[in-house]
This record gives C-alpha cells, structure tokens and sequence, in this order.
C-alpha cells in the first residue's frame, strides 16, 4: 500500500507497527539506520534496541573505503541492485517523488533494498569478528546511533539578529582590507580569482624569485603558499585575513540562519558517523566542526548558539589536552605521565625540561613554544612547520624538537615502535581496538611513506580522543534518561560536548557531567574536563 500524504492518516497506520520497533527481542537491521529513526521519531515511533547498521559495520572494517549500500553491494556481494535515480530520476526541479512510481515497482526496489541489507549484514558479521572490531561495534558505535538521532532531532536555537548585525560588521571589514589591498598593489582587480592575484604578487610585486605553480600553469595562491610569506609581506598577510573573513561570511555568518528548521525555530546538524577514518564524528547542514574559535571573528560565530530561554543555559564540558594525555598514556614516559599525575602544567613542565630551568622560571614565549612543540610532535611537526608556527628560525626550531625528543626519549621510542608495527601489520589502533589501514607504510615514494608514518603515530592518539568521548555521550545519554534529567546534549565538537540546562539543574548535572566523562575510561593518566556556563556558547566555552 501507498501511505497517504496527509501526516494524520499516514501516523495511524504507522503505529501499528510500533510494536515491531519498539521490541527488545527483535534485531531492527538497516543500513545508515540512524536517517530512519529520525524519520520514524517523527510520527512517534521509538526503535529500542537491539539494532545493526550495515553502514556502520562496513565503516569499521574498512573505513577509508566508501560506504554506500549500491557499492558495498558490487564489492562484497557482486550484484548491481536498482538505483534510486532509475526510479525518480536525478535531484534537481525535475525529479519525481516516489509517490509517482508504480507500487510493484516501490515493492520491488524495497524488497532488493532490505535483501541487500540483510545479505550485508551476514557477510559483515564475520569480518568484524575476524579483525577483532565487534566489541568496539557493539559497545560504542551502535549504541551511539541513538545518541546521535537524539541530538540531531533536538537542535540548538540561534540569534538571528546578532548574525545579521555580525554579517554588516564583517562586510564593512572585508570592504576596508581589500580596499587597502588595491591600495599596496596599485590597482584593483578580482581579488577572489588566483589567476588574477598570482601575476599581482609574483610579476608585478615580484614577492619571490621562484614562484611555485599549478599543474596548469598558473601561479599557485594557495593557502601553504601564501601563510609562508605573509611574516614579511603585509599585502600577504591582508589578503589572507580577507580570504578569512570571506569564509566565515559566506560560510556561516549568512548561511546559518538558512539552516533554521521552520517547524522547530532551531539548527539541527547532521552528525556523520562513518566519514572519518581516525573515528572522529563530523557534522554538516550546517558544519559545526569547523568553525574557527583562534579569531576574534571566528569566536563571535559561536556567540549566535544560545540557550532557549532564559531559564535555560548552555554548558560546554571540555576535555582538557585529552590528546597529550593520551599520549603520555600510550608513550609511558614518566616525566610526562609524572607531570600529569601530578596536575602540573604539561606546557610550563615542558618548557622547564626543554630549556633547562626551574618550572616557575619558564617565561610566556618559552612556554608558548613548548606548546606548539606538544600539540605538534602528535602531527609530526618539522623544524620548518615549527619556524613557521613560531618566531624561532630553522636552526633554533631543529634545536627545540631533538632537545624535546631528549627530554622525553620514550615518547621517540613509542613513536618508533607504532611505525614498525604499522610496517608489520599493516594497521594500527585506539585504545578500543579501532584500526586505520595504513596501505602506504611500505611505499617506495618517500613523501606517501612519510605521510603514513605520521598517521600511524596521530591516529592511534586522534582515534583514541573519538573513542573516549564517544563512550562519555552513551554514558550521559542514559544518565539523562534513567534519571529523567531535563537537561540535553546538543552538540559534539572534538573534544567538547555543548548541552542545555535549566538553571534549576545546573549545580547537579555539573557534576554528574564532569563524573561520567571524567571516568568514561581509565587512562595511566588522569582524564580531566573544564566546565563553562553562559547564555551563549561563547561564553559557555
């Protein structure tokens, strides 16, 4: 049967089958089961576990691989089921509803959809047992899907007004800096075009001898290329903070009030569970994960989340430095897991070990660069990429990476070894046993080798920073249910979870919050989470 448009009509005889989902008894398999349950959410239908999403499945055995169910099935099954678009046709204004096709035609195109789900399902079971993945499947990322569609359908509220009066401010500011950007090149010209920009800056201005080019010719204005001169060319430096502020315009200031959902008055992201290989969520429509906090500007954006009302509150829970104390974890190096035993500054604790002086002698530039060296040794950061983030030169930025490797010799030792297993085994995994397939670790190219070096050493550390909170957003999700708490969890970022509290609330859920993340898992170091409250997240943060 065809259910009917009208939404009363339809909700009654979708109903019925409340039973069926709501079962504790009864696997619920689908595949990207998290869009269903959203949609059946809508009519009233609650889908209780136990449930098994193909998708997710698929992303953990191979999760640099795509995971669409039509590819899946020509990979792992060797069919080439119907497609979507042979049905209604293309997106755009002339694509058709399903309503339109022929029911026989619907029956068969579901019928295939849930054969090809379940034949998945079969094949998928094995491979996760075999690359030792289930219990990470079944313990973190399925009952995270409920977690997720419970974020997603409650949303955020934003200010409008602010966003429209940040949009002018921002306009007045891009105006000024290209203004003054005609100005330091003596003329006017297209400043968003590279094909325009590049010749301004290497043949008018002559900004460097050798400038690099495009596979087409043209002169390369790309970011990397550009961040290296803007130290000693203002005209650089200008047209970089324009190309920022024009993102952040474009990107969120004027997008995001679009993003409103007309029934709920509120923003309501999109989480994606199986895009990144490293396990960390990202999120679209809109993307809450990239807005940019270092800029004044950029932090403004995140003053636009705001609580409902006013006996609400938005609470921000971070972890604090969660990757360096997971690395201090998996390194076991004593000065530092000592150091955050012991609730020390790991930067000034650092800065005292690298520059040879007592911790409370460390001054602001030497902490600072202590630092960039922390958060960059996990990324493999270079002399050069640490010239670049500091004053220092080359020489001195070599000198401060090998004093830093000395200072901490088993970090370099866990460095070593997670490259040779990697060379080994061809993997390697979080602390919950997820894996990132390294395919490139052997390669003869010295740049692809190099690059999946870095990532056997990063994504054991990022992946374990994913695993963690993931398992703090199951733990709080049913704290806040079982306990019939008012309070709920909007947003994931990183390493910060955002929710909205009634201020009646806010004393005791700040401690159940800090408790239930605190403890979401047991580290030789301890896991600390910063706490902030305010009526907007910025504040909160």
């Amino acid at each position: 049967m065809v259910l009917p448009e009208d939404f009363n009509a339809c909700q009654s005889i979708v109903q019925q089958f409340q039973a069926f989902f709501d079962h504790p008894g009864i696997e619920k398999i689908g595949h990207n089961l998290k869009y269903d349950i959203k949609v059946l959410l809508k009519y009233g239908i609650k889908v209780t576990a136990p449930i098994y999403d193909t998708m997710i499945a698929h992303y953990l055995i191979n999760p640099d691989m795509r995971h669409n169910m039509d590819v899946l099935a020509e990979t792992y099954l060797q069919y080439r089921p119907q497609s979507i678009t042979e049905l209604i046709g293309k997106k755009g204004k002339n694509q058709r509803s399903m309503r339109e096709v022929p029911i026989a035609q619907q029956t068969e195109y579901a019928v295939e959809d849930a054969d090809i789900t379940f034949q998945l399902k079969q094949h998928f079971s094995q491979e996760l047992a075999s690359g030792g993945t289930q219990e990470l499947f079944d313990t973190v990322e399925l009952p995270l899907v409920p977690v997720l569609t419970a974020m997603e359908a409650e949303g955020i509220c934003l200010d409008t007004p602010f966003l429209n009066e940040l949009s002018i401010q921002l306009q007045t500011d891009i105006d000024a800096l290209e203004k003054g950007i005609f100005k330091q090149a003596g003329e006017t010209f297209n400043l968003a075009s590279p094909k325009q920009l590049g010749p301004i800056l290497f043949d008018k201005l002559k900004l460097v001898d050798k400038p690099k080019k495009t596979k087409t010719g043209q002169y390369s204005t790309a970011e990397d290329v550009l961040s290296y001169l803007a130290k000693d060319h203002p005209i650089v430096a200008n047209i970089l903070e324009w190309r920022s502020l024009q993102k952040l315009q474009n990107t969120y200031v004027t997008a995001l009030p679009q993003e409103i959902n007309p029934k709920t008055g509120r923003v309501h992201t999109v989480y994606n569970q199986a895009v990144a290989a490293t396990g960390r969520l990202s999120s679209n429509n809109p993307n809450l994960q990239n807005i940019p906090i270092r800029t004044p500007r950029g932090q403004e954006v995140r003053k636009a989340f705001i609580a409902k009302d006013a006996d609400h509150v938005l609470l921000a829970a971070d972890y604090s430095q969660i990757e360096l104390r997971i690395i201090a974890a998996l390194s076991k190096d004593p000065a530092m897991v000592s150091a955050f035993q012991e609730g020390q500054d790991i930067h000034t604790a650092t800065a005292a070990r690298v520059f040879g002086v007592a911790p409370d002698a460390v001054n602001r530039a030497q902490r600072s660069q202590a630092k960039t060296v922390n958060f960059g040794i996990i990324y493999g950061v270079s002399a050069f990429g640490l010239s670049q983030q500091t004053e220092l030169n080359r020489t001195e930025a070599k000198e401060l990476i090998d004093t830093y490797y000395a200072s901490y010799p088993q970090l370099r030792n866990y460095m070593s070894d997670q490259i040779h297993f990697a060379r080994e085994h061809g993997y390697v995994t979080t602390v919950l046993g997820r894996r990132r397939y390294l395919k490139d670790i052997n390669s003869q190219n010295a740049v692809v080798r190099g690059a999946a070096e870095r990532n056997a050493v990063n994504a054991p550390i990022q992946g374990s920073a994913a695993d963690i909170i993931k398992l703090a957003m199951i733990r709080l999700q049913h704290r806040i249910q079982e306990d019939g708490w008012r309070a709920k969890m909007l947003l994931q970022v990183h390493d910060e979870l955002v929710f909205e509290v009634p201020k009646d609330e806010l004393d005791d859920f700040q401690i159940l919050v800090k408790k239930e993340m605190e403890q979401a898992f047991t580290l030789d170091v301890p896991l600390e989470v910063d706490l902030g409250v305010g009526q907007n997240w910025l504040e909160a943060h």
